[in-house]
């Protein structure tokens, strides 16, 4: 898919099926992610004590082989010696190879059909083990080239066909001198044995794969290195599935994302780049050039400096629930779609907040302060049970709402005030005011979102309305609450006790000083912002937004979009999907329309939705149209982006 109006040139011709070019490509570590032979040694020496020696033998055989000082035949006869293969193996051998298709080959499937007559599956593994997977691409049997298994009545291996060249030194050279095929050929692999082939003098170019596995000494000696099929097709103009290679698409993850998000992008064909610190202003300025998607936290300052930097970026990632700290009206402006997780976190923060208040009411960190220092203070001064106690929730909405359910069944009497209308749970109480609410609560907990205009709510004037010896809770945001008037109630003991979690200022990573008023104050627990920051919390985010990221980029679905307008798109069937993006103003869908009626377009479907700023329009067409159709559509006055997906 092109991402934005500087990438998007022209779609890619559509193929042509009669063209004279052949695709040879190789099996283990390309059309798989694997070694078919190290999966079966797992298979086959599973409960032999001496497994772990075997396959480092079986490695440095292989080794070997490929380094010259043991003939490739000999290599193969030593290493099925020590794994002794049976019929009975291979049935879970190919269910294990399946599983381990190249991502960039599951979503290519399109092009192994176009063009099946062309491609040829050429490796030094078996016939018994690759038939299976790569038939199900749509291959043709007489287009795969392998070497073939000689069992005996019993079903064990005790050899090979020793007539097929793929068993010697040069194999895969000799095997296609014999096809001889009547045309341009590419070969596609991970090995020094694809690149022969070339050096043979029997392929036009040979593309280093490295979406499994990088060999340098194959990757120079290379035409060009293909970290994906994606980017073999999009070289060569033979896109099916999608118009641009998705290793192009340059993913940054910074604040130390969970390694389920890296891992789960890098799957989808992004080249990612991730740092476990945030960055400053200037630094980010300079390093979000050339960035089509950033991930963050709540650390990092996405300014209007920073998105003027942001040449190329199509979306942010806030992995966290706030985005307070995104210019959400720049990045609008600029065509940015901004996804957050605004419920994969909550239970960990309702969970912390309801341990604080217990461990506050009943004054534990005090007495536990005292006992580090030798103290022994066993007394019920001070400390009470919390059911029967007023909570008061600032702020009704994913959290808050939730904490509410959980603390009346803790037997706490729940009050709640919101400044939107919500629908109380269980037997929740809302207040008409915030002035209403904190005089009546034994606890104040507080579950704002970080919007500039809740700056300082709870300052001096809200303290005074709060009873003696309130419990205070800040898990929101640090400039919701006036630092110095809290520091100042605690003092007087009109706060008994208070848990912060947020501050004004945090440090950007984990070596700089923590600074702050509320230090050393008397039962006071103070937290670096962890509110979130549980192992399933971190991945229940680790694997929402990436899905969001990855909808929007690859079907133009806005789905959860904090400031997009959501649409949820059907599945791209037969039709390309033109994405446009612009200010809302009157008139731009007609415009839209009529540029394709002019082409004698036909629309399949369309999807049209505003905001206050920007409109969406989706529209899916029949696949016959010509470049200067996109042309006009990106030409159309108050256009703010435009892309094509396949």
């Amino acid at each position: 898919m092109n991402i934005g109006l500087h990438q998007l040139n022209s779609p890619a011709d559509p193929p042509d099926l009669k063209t004279n070019k052949y695709f040879v490509i190789d099996f283990d570590s390309t059309f798989t992610k694997v070694e078919a032979f190290d999966v079966l040694a797992d298979i086959t020496l599973k409960d032999d004590p001496d497994k772990a020696a075997i396959k480092k033998k079986i490695t440095e055989i292989t080794d070997k082989g490929m380094n010259g000082t043991l003939s490739f035949r000999e290599s193969l006869e030593q290493r099925l010696a020590l794994l002794k293969p049976e019929r009975k193996h291979i049935p879970q051998l190919v269910k294990l190879l399946k599983d381990q298709v190249s991502e960039s080959f599951k979503r290519n499937k399109e092009f192994f059909s176009n063009y099946a007559e062309q491609i040829y599956i050429i490796s030094n593994g078996f016939r018994e083990f690759i038939e299976p997977v790569v038939l199900e691409f749509g291959i043709r049997p007489e287009n795969i080239l392998a070497n073939e298994f000689i069992f005996d009545a019993s079903g064990k291996v005790i050899d090979f066909n020793r007539n097929n060249p793929l068993s010697e030194n040069g194999g895969k050279s000799k095997r296609l001198q014999e096809l001889n095929l009547p045309g341009d050929i590419y070969v596609i692999g991970d090995g020094y044995t694809d690149y022969e082939i070339k050096h043979a003098g029997l392929a036009n170019k040979f593309y280093a794969f490295t979406e499994n596995v990088e060999r340098e000494s194959v990757s120079s000696k290379a035409d060009h290195v293909a970290p994906s099929l994606d980017e073999f097709l999009y070289l060569n103009k033979l896109n099916t599935a999608i118009s641009y290679p998705k290793n192009r698409i340059s993913v940054l993850l910074l604040e130390n994302v969970h390694p389920t998000a890296i891992e789960l992008l890098k799957a989808e064909g992004f080249t990612v780049e991730s740092y476990p610190a945030g960055l400053e202003e200037d630094e980010l300025c300079e390093k979000i050039k050339n960035i089509s998607v950033l991930g963050i936290r709540s650390k990092t300052q996405v300014t209007k400096n920073v998105l003027e930097n942001a040449n190329r970026l199509m979306a942010i990632g806030a992995f966290c629930i706030g985005t307070n700290q995104i210019n959400l009206a720049e990045a609008t402006r600029r065509g940015i779609a901004v996804f957050n997780a605004p419920f994969s976190n909550t239970r960990s923060v309702v969970e912390l907040a309801i341990a604080e208040i217990v461990m506050l009411i009943r004054n534990i960190p005090d007495k536990s302060g005292r006992m580090h220092q030798g103290q022994w203070d066993k007394s019920a001064k001070g400390s009470f049970e919390i059911r029967g106690k007023k909570l008061g929730i600032v702020g009704y909405g994913n959290i808050g709402s939730q904490l509410s359910v959980l603390a009346e069944n803790l037997g706490m009497q729940v009050y709640y005030y919101d400044r939107e209308e919500k629908l109380a749970l269980g037997n929740a109480t809302k207040c008409r005011s915030l002035k209403e609410l904190l005089s009546i609560s034994d606890v104040v907990t507080l579950h704002v979102d970080g919007r500039e205009s809740n700056t300082n709510m709870i300052s001096r004037q809200q303290f005074d309305w709060m009873k003696k010896g309130v419990i205070f809770l800040n898990l929101s945001r640090g400039h919701v609450v006036d630092v110095a008037a809290l520091r100042d109630n605690v003092e007087s003991s009109k706060v008994a006790g208070c848990a912060v979690d947020v501050f004004p200022h945090e440090p950007i990573d984990n070596n700089e000083p923590f600074v702050s008023e509320l230090k050393g104050l008397r039962n006071t627990i103070l937290t670096p912002h962890i509110g979130g920051s549980t192992a399933e919390a971190q991945e229940n985010i680790g694997r929402f937004v990436p899905g969001k990221l990855m909808d929007y980029i690859n079907t133009g679905s806005t789905s959860n979009s904090v400031n997009f307008p959501n649409l949820t798109l059907p599945t791209l069937e037969d039709a390309h999907r033109l994405i446009h993006i612009h200010r809302n103003v009157p008139g731009i869908l007609a415009q839209i329309n009529q540029v394709l009626a002019e082409n004698g377009i036909n629309i399949a479907g369309q999807y049209l939705k505003t905001n206050e700023h920007i409109g969406y329009v989706i529209t899916d067409i029949n696949k016959e149209y010509n470049k200067e159709v996109i042309k006009k559509l990106r030409a159309i006055e108050h256009t703010i982006k435009f892309r094509v997906l396949y």
